[in-house]
């Protein structure tokens, strides 16, 4: 999760160029996004990719999962790994919801899957697993996928394709994955779809929802039936981002006066012109919120002396986690379960990110699709305040004024309705929201997908 802080502290002078170069005739006209899509076979490859069992799964699985790859460039022999979980009840009628990490980098697998939203957690023993019973497949049929290639299990043949994977190329690859994984998965193609997200993903899940509205209307493919998108404490415009960073740090008692004071004075967050002593306070900043987990600020840290037991609890978050989950997809019986060809090489920064989301924002505004920005309220690193920031220099009216809502009789959060796009917090949540509160993110996901606020009390 550091490439994102990396990726921040990245020169803004190298993105700038590719602010706003997402329309319907860039995309045509780019062959990275050449149609009609190129289909492999997927006869019978359903059934091939079918899980019979994940070692170290708990006894009474109800439901259906799959793993494999999708080709999405033969020549380059680029394909990327999908883990599919039906829901358990009324599978048929539910909803298809696409999940991607963020980073760049991160895995979906790992993360979402694994620490999230998915069925299962991993024990500390780091080989077998305790249900989630909280997981989004409660509401929805959840496909993640690893991407760009190079993340998880996702790779290429083509080792300079690590290198060279930018935004738009994970846009292409991910729509090219949605048109073959339907002829896989035939019985989805109607389905209503939605695609979440968060961090770094506040770029892959606008852009990939964007690229599909524009193939819809151009293109003589599958019509995915987009529904809407929801993106978690999203990375989505630099310059106010950023500033909701250290504006959040003195707000939470991590920056001194002077610190906050500084930054300020020399930072032009209006135009994004930082000078060297704008990164010198910011710098400043970032050191006085050392020692803690900036993605969560009130969270425990890991300490690998302390005892924990074997059996771990969905409602218990264990700052450990991360290390039980990166033993798991390692052993050799879950990649025999799962079939994966190889590791992959973790992606460089993308070559052509754009240092704001807003304007592919707006577009999905004009197109009337649900889009809601969700933000777990104690992440340091992409704050609430940015979140906050970014949306209200799209000046849109307020629908719904800004309430409570609850689940289980305690405030979950507090939600805000503008016209065309919702946001939302979820309180005592950190950057992975479903890791930390995952009930509320439940309740969250759950009212997202009916297309309705959370409730009020």
């Amino acid at each position: 999760m550091d490439n994102l802080y990396k990726l921040i502290k990245s020169s803004k002078s190298d993105f700038s160029s590719h602010a706003d170069t997402w329309d319907e005739v860039d995309i045509l006209s780019d062959k990275r996004f050449s149609y009609p899509v190129c289909i492999g076979a997927q006869e019978g490859m359903m059934e091939a990719d079918k899980i019979e069992s994940l070692p170290g799964q708990p006894q009474g699985v109800d439901f259906n999962q799959y793993a494999g790859y999708v080709t999405v460039d033969p020549k380059a022999g680029r394909a990327l790994f999908y883990y599919f979980v039906e829901s358990p009840q009324n599978s048929s009628y539910k909803p298809l919801v696409l999940w991607l990490n963020g980073g760049p980098g991160c895995s979906s697998l790992g993360y979402g899957a694994m620490e999230e939203l998915g069925p299962f957690r991993v024990n500390s023993d780091g080989k077998t697993l305790f249900r989630n019973e909280y997981s989004w497949s409660q509401v929805a049929n959840v496909l993640f996928l690893e991407s760009p290639a190079g993340v998880g299990f996702s790779y290429s043949n083509t080792t300079s394709d690590y290198g060279n994977m930018g935004d738009k190329g994970t846009a292409a690859d991910s729509y090219t994955f949605l048109i073959n994984w339907l002829e896989r998965f035939p019985q989805y193609k109607n389905r209503d779809f939605y695609i979440t997200g968060e961090s770094y993903a506040g770029h892959y899940v606008p852009q990939l929802a964007y690229t599909i509205l524009s193939m819809n209307k151009n293109t003589n493919e599958t019509s995915i039936n987009l529904k809407g998108i929801a993106i978690g404490n999203a990375w989505i415009d630099d310059n106010t981002s950023s500033k909701g960073i250290y504006d959040y740090f003195w707000t939470h008692a991590l920056n001194s006066d002077e610190t906050n004071a500084r930054i300020n004075k020399y930072c032009d967050y209006a135009t994004g012109n930082f000078s060297d002593m704008c990164y010198k306070y910011q710098n400043k900043g970032e050191q006085e919120a050392e020692g803690l987990d900036i993605y969560n600020i009130y969270a425990p840290l890991c300490h690998n002396s302390t005892p924990k037991p074997i059996r771990g609890s969905v409602k218990e978050f264990d700052p450990c986690s991360g290390d039980y989950v990166y033993s798991y997809p390692n052993l050799a019986e879950v990649q025999q379960a799962v079939r994966p060809f190889m590791l992959s090489t973790p992606p460089g920064h993308p070559a052509d990110r754009p240092t704001t989301i807003m304007p592919i924002i707006r577009k999905l505004i004009a197109s009337g699709i649900s889009l809601w920005v969700y933000s777990g309220d104690i992440d340091g690193r992409v704050t609430i305040t940015s979140s906050r920031y970014s949306i209200n220099t799209l000046n849109l009216p307020v629908e719904t004024a800004w309430y409570p809502w609850y689940t289980n009789q305690e405030v979950g959060g507090y939600v805000v309705q503008y016209k065309g796009l919702t946001l939302l917090t979820v309180r005592g949540a950190g950057h992975t929201v479903p890791s930390y509160q995952p009930e509320r993110a439940l309740t969250m996901i759950s009212s997202f997908l009916h297309g309705k606020l959370p409730p009020s009390s």
